[in-house]
């Protein structure tokens, strides 16, 4: 008996130190591999790089920026079927077990010691000690830290926090980072629209994404993804009839839709500039900003287009450059023209061809694809030889052979006929550039930015960064600053030579008209319609140039410009942008604002933090949320600074409308509406404008070389910017009714002869109503500026017939 005492207690014994020994270990192995462990408690409030959006104003989206594509999605947001799924893929015991799945670990261990490859048993919480806190190394150490990790994470974050982490978290393939932004990139929905199977698809990628890629490789990914409905059965999470209706289903991976995405990289590239300026890199590309702007996507594209067809209609009108390349030989053209580089420049729907053959009515061209088609002569009529260097042209064409040759490599479009009839036309790209922004004059939101004929050609936006001379569109700036001191739209300046000595050693300036022609005494408003230089400079020297430019940076149109008499003719520079917002300020009666792309911008949990409406309103609630009970509508202040007398911005739009009317703009008059605008052209033709506008539409237009020269000798503002002008406000005004220019209290509509400036009398052939101050409306007497400063004019027929002429005193 003694004997099996003592046998007991040695078993005991040793048992115990087995046990001692046991936990010694464990907790030596603890201490050990817990050593320089990262601290996990900053997962707690950690934030994983976002995707920042960026939104049209309709909505779609107009651009990405992120180092990692990930859409963040709280928990309580994510559905639970989509949970579900990755809980029955990755972890079923995930909500019952403490970090460490032993059950699994021990399954995986055994198929390691039969010599099978390292298995995984990882939970979802080591999944994410892995991801965010260890490297990806296969070791058994990696493997014990890990669980480590886990077991205290599980101690400091809930489930569902734990949960959220791995969902954003996790890489899905196809440049996805988190669930949401996998549904996008493989179904093009968002979460809350992704079916069982579809959610079952998602859940079978984390091991190896591209080993599932449903395109690549479909039968994998079909097997993988059932194999997940079947264990979303086997878990209750599903029937087994759902599970065999979602396994019937086809997986087919979805693109996104294109008409879906707003194509707008000049205004999306500007909103990029500023979100980096505002917030930093690091906020833009991780911080999951979501960003509403003011772009119309459907004036976006009238302004794409429009500017590409003023650009090549004045592109045709100097002749043809010749091919892109010339083979000897058009043996294997096919092939060849698949290995010819597509000239980034070159518009999607052109396509590249090769001249087979060539007779005297029409040429043969072959397509990459194989088809073949003919290019006609009566087609080609503009196609005439533009010598290189020179603005001249070649004679005119007679034969196709004038303009190609076998083995020719060109650009060809489908083009349609005025009588429906689509045919092939020859293509070239414009040397010339230009853009095109439209803007609402009363808020400064920015509704479409065209910067150049083509991104991918060049990145620089010729709406906010092409720093050129404005020439003639400059010229309103000084008339506003004329009507300040007292004069009218109907008063004479005297048109005549005029020279300044610029002092020693300088050449006398002798500014001229366009025409080269002088018209003596005429009406202010009539300067400004025909454009004419030398009206503009007598006033500007009258009124002071200290006063032009004080206008000038007063609507931010050049902000220190030399007060030099040139400038008053557009040779400062200043930009598309800027010269498009101070006629805003024209159009809006005098109100100062702001060019903005951005509307409001919101944080990754939806908190607006910046918002370009500044007004404030007592009413309005919180977030503007308020609840609806009858009340009157708020009242919201007018904020804007007034910079300019309302009614003196209303007698220039009145004059700018007669551009459109009777003088540079007339083109535009065939649109049948109220338009108002101004052309401008520099000297040499290297420069040309037209910024025009509607009473709720400011539109600017800027064309010429980036390396500024001549247009050409008849190419003005009037031939290249205005039928660009009139073709976007064509389309973008179409089937709204037309609507006058507001007239603001204290001005007078008074009937004139416009041709005198006189009151109108009966007999009087050119009779306009004229916009007067009260007060200032016109008497039998009759003033003009000429060179020995404001004076009373002898007499003046009504006939426009001067009784006495005027010297021109100390300026001549």
């Amino acid at each position: 008996m003694r004997f099996l005492w003592y046998t007991f207690l040695a078993l005991f014994s040793l048992g115990m130190l087995g046990l001692v020994v046991a936990v010694g270990g464990a907790v030596y192995a603890i201490s050990y591999f817990s050593q320089d462990l990262p601290d996990y408690r900053a997962l707690k409030d950690y934030k994983p790089p976002v995707v920042t959006r960026v939104y049209a104003g309709d909505g779609r989206l107009l651009a990405e920026y992120a180092t990692e594509k990930r859409v963040f999605v709280p928990i309580d947001e994510m559905p639970d079927i989509v949970k579900q799924a990755f809980i029955s893929a990755e972890d079923k015991n995930f909500y019952s077990h403490q970090g460490v799945d032993m059950i699994a670990i021990a399954r995986a261990a055994l198929g390691n010691l039969q010599g099978k490859s390292l298995q995984g048993a990882s939970t979802i919480t080591q999944q994410v000690a892995k991801n965010f806190l260890l490297s990806p190394e296969r070791s058994y150490r990696r493997k014990i830290r890990e669980a480590i990790l886990a077991y205290r994470m599980e101690k400091a974050m809930s489930k569902d926090r734990l949960l959220e982490l791995y969902l954003n978290e996790i890489y899905l393939g196809e440049g996805s980072y988190g669930i949401a932004a996998a549904a996008l990139n493989y179904f093009n929905k968002p979460l809350e629209d992704l079916e069982i199977h579809e959610a079952a698809f998602l859940a079978a990628l984390p091991k190896a994404p591209n080993n599932y890629h449903p395109i690549r490789k479909p039968e994998a990914a079909l097997a993988r993804r059932n194999w997940v409905l079947d264990r979303m059965a086997a878990d209750g999470v599903l029937t087994q009839s759902q599970s065999e209706l979602a396994q019937a289903k086809p997986l087919l991976m979805l693109d996104p839709d294109e008409a879906s995405i707003v194509h707008a990289p000049y205004f999306a590239e500007e909103v990029r500039r500023q979100l980096i300026e505002q917030y930093g890199e690091k906020s833009l590309y991780g911080g999951g900003l979501t960003v509403r702007t003011s772009i119309d996507p459907r004036l976006q594209l009238i302004a794409e287009r429009v500017l590409r067809e003023g650009l090549v209609e004045y592109d045709r009108r100097h002749g043809y450059r010749g091919p892109l390349a010339h083979w000897d030989s058009t043996s294997g053209w096919q092939e060849k023209l698949r290995n010819f580089e597509r000239p980034p420049s070159m518009l999607p729907d052109w396509r590249l061809a090769v001249v087979l053959s060539v007779s005297a009515n029409e040429a043969t061209i072959g397509h990459m694809d194989g088809a073949r088609d003919t290019l006609k002569l009566d087609y080609l009529s503009w196609a005439r030889k533009a010598k290189k260097g020179s603005i001249t042209l070649g004679p005119a064409v007679s034969s196709v052979r004038d303009v190609l040759e076998k083995g020719d490599v060109i650009m060809v479009d489908k083009v349609t006929l005025e009588s429906g009839e689509t045919v092939t036309g020859l293509r070239q790209i414009p040397e010339i550039n230009g853009s095109l922004i439209a803007m609402d004059p009363h808020t400064g939101r920015i509704l479409a930015m065209q910067g150049g004929w083509s991104f991918d050609e060049s990145e620089f936006n010729r709406v906010t960064q092409a720093w050129r001379q404005p020439g003639s569109a400059f010229k309103p700036f000084v008339y506003l600053a004329a009507l300040d001191k007292g004069f009218t739209p109907a008063t004479l300046v005297l048109d005549a030579p005029f020279v300044i000595d610029q002092g020693p050693g300088l050449p006398k300036w002798r500014p001229t008209n366009y025409s080269n022609e002088y018209y003596g005494p005429t009406p202010i408003r009539v300067g400004i319609e025909k454009s004419r230089n030398l009206m503009t400079v007598r006033l500007a020297d009258f009124v002071g140039m200290e006063d032009v430019v004080d206008y000038s940076k007063r609507f931010g149109v050049i902000e220190d410009m030399p007060p030099l008499l040139a400038n008053a003719l557009g040779s400062g520079e200043t930009t598309l942008m800027r010269l498009t917002t101070g006629y805003a300020q024209l159009v809006n009666g005098g109100k100062k604002i702001t060019p903005t792309l951005i509307d409001r911008i919101q944080d990754r949990r939806g908190k607006t933090v910046y918002s370009y409406d500044h007004r404030p309103c007592e009413s309005c609630g919180n977030n503007g949320l308020v609840e609806w009970e009858n009340q009157p509508v708020p009242q919201i202040p007018d904020t804007r600074e007034q910079i300019a007398d309302p009614r003196k911005a209303y007698q220039i739009v009145s004059m700018l409308e007669g551009v459109v009317e009777r003088g540079t703009g007339v083109r535009i008059k065939t649109l049948d509406r109220p338009l108002a605008g101004k052309t401008g052209t520099t000297n040499e033709s290297r420069d040309t404008w037209f910024i025009g506008f509607s009473p709720d539409l400011v539109v600017g237009v800027f064309a010429g070389f980036d390396e500024p020269r001549s247009l050409g000798r008849k190419e003005t503002g009037s031939s290249v910017a205005v039928p660009i002008f009139r073709d976007f406000m064509a389309e973008a005004l179409k089937d709204t009714p037309p609507i006058p220019f507001r007239i603001p209290p204290g001005v007078r509509q008074v009937q004139i002869n416009a041709e005198t400036g006189a009151r109108a009398m009966p007999g009087d052939e050119r009779v306009i109503w004229e916009s007067f101050l009260i007060g200032t409306e016109p008497t039998d007497k009759m003033y003009i500026l000429d060179g020995k400063g404001i004076s009373l004019m002898p007499s003046l027929s009504h006939n426009g017939q001067q009784g006495a002429t005027t010297g021109t005193g100390g300026l001549y």
